[in-house]
């Protein structure tokens, strides 16, 4: 999924309006603009540029928890809202975990 990291240090997620080209062709016209901007909070965004594809859940909040000590105490909140928001990314079809691409 493409991003871009705005000057303040914050996310916004580059969706596409339209993945299908049928449905590009015929609805992207009424609509001005192609993309999805998706804006991340500061917590959000550092936990979407930890996620590379090889770093597990676990070592993410281990470093959110470094990086924002001050925002998530104790170490069960920052616990809570890594997988609480990589769940939300997940349902959204933004990010998928190998553990479940290898299961299928």
């Amino acid at each position: 999924m493409e991003y871009e990291t705005l000057e303040n240090g914050k996310v916004d997620i580059l969706m596409p309006r339209f993945s299908h080209t049928i449905w590009k062709r015929a609805l992207q016209p009424h609509w001005k603009k192609e993309i999805i901007r998706i804006h991340l909070d500061e917590i959000g965004s550092a936990i979407w540029l930890h996620i590379n594809g090889f770093i597990s859940v676990i070592d993410i909040c281990k470093q959110i928890q470094i990086s924002h000590p001050e925002k998530l105490q104790p170490l069960e909140e920052t616990e809570k809202r890594v997988t609480d928001f990589l769940s939300m990314l997940y349902q959204q079809r933004y990010i998928t975990f190998r553990e479940i691409s290898e299961e299928k």
